[in-house]
């Protein structure tokens, strides 16, 4: 089952620090779990170019198994996000989803 998880950093500096720090072990962790990955990305909350919040879609069993994937991820380890949102996903339409549902 589909779980969105929205992360917003924590505000200030520190926070373009921890991503910079951790992107590649950020990249290497995304790799291993790919096939739970059904979409992830950065998300700019200003700039195009300054990323604050990270989306992830995982195929997860349930809100824990979702919630242990992102647990997994070195950016959650070391605290980027202030406040973490995951919830249960429908994909009811688009183009990624080959059109509609119903």
């Amino acid at each position: 089952m589909p779980f969105l998880a929205i992360c917003h950093d924590h505000p200030g500096p520190k926070s373009k620090t921890i991503r910079e720090a951790k992107l590649q072990e950020h990249f290497a962790y995304i790799e291993t779990i790919l096939d739970r990955v059904l979409v992830a990305g950065p998300v700019s909350d200003s700039r195009p170019d300054e990323f604050g919040i990270s989306l992830f879609i995982y195929d997860a069993e349930d809100r824990d198994d979702a919630e242990q994937l992102l647990q997994g991820d070195p950016y959650f380890k070391a605290g980027l996000y202030g406040e973490v949102q995951i919830s249960p996903f429908l994909p009811a339409a688009g183009r990624w989803i080959g059109g509609t549902v119903w």
